[in-house]
């Protein structure tokens, strides 16, 4: 019993129940998904869990067996309940993580910044479009994605080789960068600070290098970035 409830009680010590913390409002819409779907399976969880144990206590054997017990062949009534009931559960949680994919996933008509992701084995392109400012980065020295945050940044990804994947655990989400298929995801940054970001599909023999930075800063610091950038290839 200990071995099962200890991990659901260190999980449960924060507020993210073991997510990583969001740094983007589409990662807070994830987390917040991630945390109702924790709650549910906690929930029912514990439930056949007591009614494992009630079974096990209340129809244990107390003596010689003299004689069958009353065997009961249908409970139409108990059938209906408990194949209505999870078929219910179900459907609410597809319907709550469909919703969820749709605000995640939906572009905006007019985003406020848009950035060309490249992926080449075994490194990174970010090129800024209406900042005119190209960031490439090579396995000694990996790229910073700079953001400003409050604003939508549209990413544009795309490779010129292999499947590659952008990852940025702090976003709560990654896409895949296919040969021929440009995938497109807008990202709204909420908190300013430095990240981490990988390509998370095995693409050869430097793939543990091909890392990157994503730095976010507030709209002025941008900005001032963008003006003393722009036109340089970095």
């Amino acid at each position: 019993m200990l071995a099962i409830l200890g991990p659901l009680l260190v999980a449960g010590c924060g507020s993210r129940y073991g997510a990583t913390r969001s740094a983007s409002e589409q990662g807070d819409d994830i987390l917040g998904l991630w945390r109702g779907l924790f709650w549910v399976a906690a929930i029912i969880g514990a439930l056949v869990m007591g009614l494992i144990l009630w079974a096990v206590f209340r129809y244990r054997h107390r003596g010689p067996v003299e004689e069958l017990p009353a065997q009961t062949h249908s409970n139409i009534p108990l059938e209906i309940f408990y194949t209505a009931v999870p078929l219910l559960i179900v459907v609410v949680l597809f319907s709550v993580n469909v919703v969820t994919q749709n605000r995640v996933t939906k572009l905006s008509d007019h985003p406020d910044v848009r950035v060309e992701v490249t992926a080449f084995q075994w490194q990174w392109r970010f090129r800024y479009v209406q900042e005119d400012i190209t960031i490439v980065g090579d396995l000694e020295h990996p790229p910073t994605l700079v953001l400003p945050v409050n604003r939508t940044v549209r990413l544009k990804l795309r490779t010129t080789d292999v499947i590659h994947s952008f990852y940025v655990p702090a976003f709560l989400e990654k896409r895949d960068l296919i040969p021929g298929v440009d995938n497109q995801i807008d990202v709204r940054p909420n908190r300013v600070g430095r990240f981490v970001g990988h390509c998370a599909e095995f693409c050869g023999l430097a793939h543990d290098r091909m890392g990157f930075d994503v730095e976010t800063l507030t709209p002025a610091a941008f900005d001032r970035w963008a003006r003393a950038t722009r036109g340089r290839a970095a």
